[in-house]
């Protein structure tokens, strides 16, 4: 272990941080940011060192005993040479001491030039969020491309659609995954959205007030891969990005919890649409006919906890001064990483769980055929073909249904004299044949009859789907652009570093 000074100066303060505050508030915060941040720290020290040697703030010799540390540094990451000692408050702290011992105070203490902690650790957020947003994307879109290609092999598929849990009208299984698409579409949008407020650089705006070191912030956001420096020094240090990213992914997990809701249901004897893998289901200790769907339980479940995190980070920033406070820069930030971490689960769950569904169209056609869904089209014959309003027709279609119902009949039993007796009851007979009855009510008739803009027809949702894809088409290009550029910024920065020390190394 390399010695570091056992006295620890804090500015003005001469007494060390009170155990509760250690145990409480800095130990934590060392352990979560040594975790996810001790690569990202060191990145933007060393960005920050090559643009103070560049604008001649500090000695090109001293910048290369600086970067060199840092590299020994960011190679230690699994095994380091140095203790973490919460009486420092941070784990920057820890390795700038690290960093003088290596040197000295008047080497290593010129790392910190033309810098605040605050501007420092709003850039490390921000760094440490898009990481984090470059890994999850990818999940998310291979999420909706595997929708996708279930919708794709699926146009035939009829089943009963619901409103309220009651049967409805007769929709394909591609026309449903089309809607859930289309609604993972928003989400993602919004989702990709986060990239343009996350991805600016506060590195430069100090304390919140700027500095009056000519320092060239656009040098280190283009090393650090960012769109672009945040303009306002005092808007550096806000946070809104992190409300922003978490509530993105609280709507998108409320929208994973509906369809696993679906999911579920159709899993269960009741409807017997869906059959789950064994891999992705639970069993019983005592009932041994058990086969739960837990994959879909915890999605469902998750959601919730997602809800809470962006509340967490809403609560923790409402009614704080604008201004950079620990209430912003900590509190605010605590569950970010959770949030992410449970999304991150949803979507893996998700994934695994559709891997290798199978489906029982049979079983969803033999339902779409019996519980009365198709008798809204039924409604629509009468009004072709008797003319009759539609009010009219809808009156009588209700009390058909009331009449089969009674008797224990199904929809697939209706008889032309069924309807006619209806019929009668509200004034008038029926031209339709026996034969018109019957292509009324025959669900695959009705779906693939709905042609507008919207319907359920073959052609219809493949118009919708390849709408879709072309949209997945494009939010994978530009990611591909986002992850790109990140890592060009990534290499371009190691490269300076090693060209760096290696170009004054006789210094």
């Amino acid at each position: 272990m390399v010695k570091m000074a056992e006295s620890i100066q804090r500015g003005r303060m001469v007494k060390t941080p009170a155990p509760e505050l250690a145990k409480h508030i800095m130990r934590p915060g060392m352990e979560e940011e040594r975790a996810h941040s001790y690569q990202t720290l060191c990145d933007i020290n060393k960005a920050h060192v090559l643009m103070l040697a560049k604008q001649n703030i500090i000695q090109r010799s001293v910048a290369k005993k600086i970067l060199q540390v840092t590299q020994e540094i960011a190679a230690q990451e699994k095994n380091p040479e140095f203790d973490i000692n919460p009486n420092l408050e941070d784990f920057y702290i820890v390795l700038e001491r690290y960093l003088i011992a290596k040197t000295s105070l008047e080497i290593g203490g010129q790392q910190h030039t033309a810098r605040s902690r605050n501007d420092l650790y709003a850039t490390m957020h921000r760094l440490d969020l898009r990481k984090q947003y470059l890994e999850i994307a990818p999940k998310f879109i291979a999420l909706r491309k595997r929708f996708l290609e279930l919708a794709r092999s699926r146009y035939d598929i009829v089943l009963s659609g619901v409103t309220h849990l009651q049967p409805a009208e007769p929709i394909t299984l591609a026309h449903y995954y089309s809607a859930i698409l289309a609604v993972m579409q928003r989400d993602y949008k919004r989702f990709s959205a986060v990239w343009d407020c996350l991805n600016q650089c506060p590195l430069g705006g100090t304390s919140m007030g700027s500095t009056t070191f000519n320092i060239d912030r656009q040098y280190t956001s283009d090393l650090l891969g960012f769109d672009k420096p945040v303009e306002n020094s005092l808007d550096c240090t806000t946070r809104d990005y992190a409300l922003e990213f978490t509530a993105a992914l609280a709507m998108s997990a409320c929208s994973l919890s509906r369809f696993a809701m679906d999911h579920y249901l159709f899993s269960t004897p009741e409807y017997g649409y869906i059959e789950l893998d064994d891999s992705v289901a639970g069993s019983s200790s005592i009932m041994p006919q058990k086969k739960n769907p837990i994959t879909l339980e915890h999605i469902k479940g998750k959601s919730g906890h997602l809800a809470s995190f962006f509340m967490s980070v809403f609560c923790a920033q409402k009614n704080v001064p604008f201004m950079h406070c620990h209430d912003i820069s900590h509190e605010s930030m605590r569950y970010v990483n959770s949030a992410v971490k449970e999304f991150d689960a949803q979507l893996d769950l998700f994934i695994a769980t559709l891997r290798d569904i199978q489906y029982r169209p049979e079983k969803m056609l033999e339902r779409a055929r019996s519980n009365f869904c198709t008798v809204t089209e039924l409604a629509n014959w009468l009004v072709r073909i008797d003319g009759v309003s539609f009010r009219t027709a809808h009156e009588t279609c209700g009390s058909l249904v009331g009449y089969m119902i009674e008797r224990h009949l199904r929809s697939d039993q209706i008889t032309l004299e069924d309807l006619n007796r209806n019929c009668q009851l509200h004034g008038f007979k029926t031209k339709m044949t026996a034969q018109q009855v019957q292509q009324a009510l025959d669900p695959l008739l009705s779906v693939h009859s709905k042609t507008c803009r919207g319907g359920t027809a073959k052609a219809e949702v493949q118009r919708q789907l390849d709408l879709i894809e072309e949209q997945i088409s494009k939010d994978e290009s530009e990611l591909l652009e986002r992850q790109h550029r990140v890592q060009r910024a990534k290499s371009q920065l190691e490269h300076k570093t090693d060209e760096f020390i290696e170009q004054f190394s006789g210094e």
